[in-house]
């Protein structure tokens, strides 16, 4: 049976070689899409908007790629520009209170990408039944007393899942989280599509640990994005990586030197800031970790 639908306009949740999963706008189903040779060419990357034809009930093709509002990208280790995601003004970043623990090191790092790249960052921590007590106040307060919006949610008895839906009604995210911390759980309360297979490198579908979802509102949608080590910050100097963490900011003028990377030097605003309390350790950790990691040459 043909479809007589013609061209429509479709999103992009995960991509391959010569194929993409698209969604076509204004619904959530997810469809496996060949490219048109003149596409073929265009690095496709999740939140892309495209025309494309379904051309039965089985078979779609893409046709064109629109105009980008917005391509993240990011330098890679060797110096090169990769584009990870278009069209999006925000990352939710999950994370479990247990199973696995949070691991504070890469929110920071996450939020910091986010910083850096003119994006909205946000954190959704799962599992509250399972945290400790002090966890339970401590991450979120941190969190939230930096101005990120920090929303606590079970969505297995859809505690919190209201207030995603209100947050992220209106805008375009790439959701973040390593497996495990309930990405799966919370898009299926959120009533999203189910997984589905990476797109390989030849393009037919096969099934990996990679996995693509798409959950609409009526003027956003949340995109499961590429997996966090592709938000690894590299690259980046003492003096950007600071502008990264929000804390740091209104201090960076304040040092004794100028070329203050706050680590040991005397005069250091920073370290005094984390020495009277007013920056957290375990942001300064993160921050320690992110600066002193062995670069490429």
């Amino acid at each position: 049976m043909r479809d007589n639908g013609g061209e429509r306009l479709a999103r992009v949740v995960s991509v391959g070689r010569n194929s993409a999963w698209i969604a076509f706008e204004g619904e959530a189903l997810l469809r496996l899409a060949s490219l048109r040779k003149s596409v073929e060419r265009t690095a496709l990357v999740p939140g892309d908007l495209v025309r494309a034809t379904p051309l039965d009930e089985e078979r779609v093709v893409v046709d064109a790629l629109e105009p980008r509002t917005f391509a993240l990208t990011r330098t890679t280790a060797g110096g090169r520009t990769k584009t990870m995601a278009a069209n999006v003004d925000g990352i939710a970043i999950v994370s479990a209170f247990a199973r696995p623990a949070p691991h504070l090191a890469m929110i920071d790092e996450l939020i910091a990408f986010a910083e850096l790249h003119s994006l909205r960052a946000h954190l959704i921590l799962t599992k509250p039944d399972l945290a400790e007590p002090d966890d339970l106040v401590r991450i979120p307060a941190l969190y939230a007393g930096l101005g990120y919006v920090t929303l606590v949610v079970n969505p297995k008895i859809q505690a919190g899942v209201d207030a995603i839906e209100s947050t992220f009604a209106t805008a375009h995210t790439l959701l973040i989280g390593q497996s495990g911390v309930g990405k799966s759980t919370l898009f299926r309360a959120l009533g999203g599509s189910g997984a589905v297979g990476d797109v390989s490198k030849g393009g037919r579908g096969k099934q990996t640990t990679t996995t693509g979802r798409l959950h609409r509102f009526a003027d956003g949608f949340l995109i499961d994005s590429p997996g966090v080590g592709e938000f690894e910050l590299a690259g980046v100097s003492a003096a950007e990586l600071g502008l990264g963490f929000v804390e740091f900011a209104p201090l960076l003028g304040g040092c004794r030197f100028a070329d203050c990377v706050h680590r040991d030097e005397p005069g250091c605003a920073v370290r005094a800031a984390l020495e009277s309390g007013r920056i957290a350790a375990s942001r300064y950790a993160s921050y320690r970790s992110i600066l002193e990691r062995p670069r490429s040459s």
